[in-house]
């Protein structure tokens, strides 16, 4: 029996081969995550079609390669990654695979949504005893909604870059995506302005970005370590603490373990909260990110008075 991955190079083959269908005047997209999709989609408009590989419900650290995402990347103008190592187990045998000269690393339709960002939590070493720890820094940065803007600003002039015709309604769609985000910000703000130092546990480290930006705490996770499962002691450890310190709040997302949580929240008398890193994952935030993260604030605005 041939083996999986002799049977992906096989349709990889048959599928980067066939006919890609009638020709588009419109750029070619592929964002590696829904978040940086739903960007691509809003600055592009209708100039551009947009494909994303991660499913809004699964772990970006860790996604199933499949032949339809070498074919997206080999018919691709750009490829949009996070970077800051999130992919780094998965694209580059896709990218390998694709054979497309435009999206390789240091041509301008390779854009890494990371340049330009201040990271968190840059590790002093890269111990692997210390978990899944990225030595580029903390690649959660979207959850911050400043840095979405400057993300936003970097796909527009990349998209200006690949397609100067088009550059003025790129332009045009990152006014209004700003503006709306401004408008959102001061929204935001406000729900959250009289919860300032409040914790927040969550599963993973995605969190701390959106605590950073709104003053809220994020230091206590059901992880022991980044990317290490929850383990009996570790978890009492955090319910000891979350009693200790009366944190009521348990962020939880879609391919994280709820059980784990409500185990949690059933000793602490905290409040379970589904949160999610990217549009479509909550229902009517689909290809739209500041949904998303109105979605967000919401409901942990929400809990968090439920908790006082």
């Amino acid at each position: 029996m041939r083996s999986n991955r002799a049977l992906l190079e096989i349709l990889t083959v048959m599928l980067v081969l066939a006919p890609s269908g009638v020709a588009s005047a419109k750029l070619s997209v592929v964002a590696t995550t829904p978040d940086l999709g739903a960007l691509a989609g809003t600055i592009g408009g209708a100039s551009v079609t947009v494909s994303v590989l991660a499913k809004p419900t699964e772990d970006p650290h860790f996604v199933d390669a499949r032949p339809s995402h070498i074919v997206a990347l080999h018919h691709a103008d750009a490829l949009i990654e996070g970077g800051a190592e999130l992919e780094l187990g998965w694209l580059p045998p896709l990218v390998e695979g694709a054979r497309n000269p435009k999206i390789l690393p240091g041509t301008p339709g390779r854009i890494v949504a990371s340049d330009g960002i201040q990271l968190m939590d840059i590790p002093a070493n890269a111990d692997r005893s210390r978990g899944d720890v990225h030595a580029a820094g903390n690649p959660h940065f979207m959850m911050d909604p400043a840095n979405a803007r400057l993300v936003a600003r970097h796909i527009a002039n990349a998209l200006c870059q690949l397609d100067a015709p088009g550059c003025p309604d790129y332009r045009k769609n990152l006014a209004a995506f700003e503006s709306r985000l401004d408008a959102k910000m001061v929204e935001w703000s406000r729900l959250l302005a009289s919860y300032k130092g409040h914790q927040l546990v969550t599963y993973h480290t995605t969190w701390r970005y959106f605590a950073q930006r709104f003053g809220l705490r994020s230091e206590v996770f059901l992880e022991p370590k980044p990317g290490i499962p929850p383990s009996p002691p570790h978890l009492a450890e955090v319910i000891e603490k979350m009693n200790a310190e009366k944190i009521h709040v348990i962020l939880v997302e879609p391919y994280q373990s709820h059980r784990i949580a409500t185990t949690v929240a059933d000793h602490t008398g905290a409040t379970v909260v589904n949160v999610a890193q990217f549009p479509g994952s909550l229902p009517g935030t689909n290809g739209d990110y500041i949904a998303l993260m109105d979605a967000n604030v919401k409901a942990i605005a929400a809990a968090l008075a439920a908790n006082r």
